[in-house]
């Protein structure tokens, strides 16, 4: 059903999500810690970051599988989204809230919308 160029390319897509989630909590917890700046100040930048970084997930993995876009953005959030449940379950023994929900449902939006315009914008930047 999958071919193994549209399992990598999601693969691809959660990998980047993981590291540009990774780059800005190390950015975000230096200006914490070296300013003056507050954690709720600082929400609804980390939150649009979220954002960015699913779509851009979203948008390389729809480059990279070449058709359904979509598809390939839908199950990179719905990867991504697994794999943040199950460490904050496991982790902390608790579920998603309905503000967490709410959120996720916000990032799968994203992600097929990253997808869908990265399999129309697709070029040789995605050739494997």
């Amino acid at each position: 059903m999958f071919s193994h160029r549209f399992i990598s390319s999601i693969l691809y897509g959660v990998l980047t999500i993981f590291i540009l989630v990774i780059v800005a909590s190390f950015m975000s917890s230096l200006v914490l810690k070296y300013t003056n700046v507050t954690e709720e100040t600082f929400l609804w930048i980390l939150i649009g970051f979220s954002f960015l970084a699913l779509f851009i997930g979203g948008f390389i993995s729809g480059g990279k599988s070449g058709q359904k876009g979509w598809f390939a953005g839908a199950l990179t959030a719905l990867f991504y989204t697994t794999l943040v449940f199950l460490t904050q379950y496991l982790s902390m023994n608790q579920g998603f809230d309905s503000q967490q929900l709410l959120m996720h449902l916000g990032y799968f939006i994203v992600a097929i919308l990253g997808g869908i315009m990265g399999v129309n914008v697709r070029g040789n930047s995605f050739a494997d």
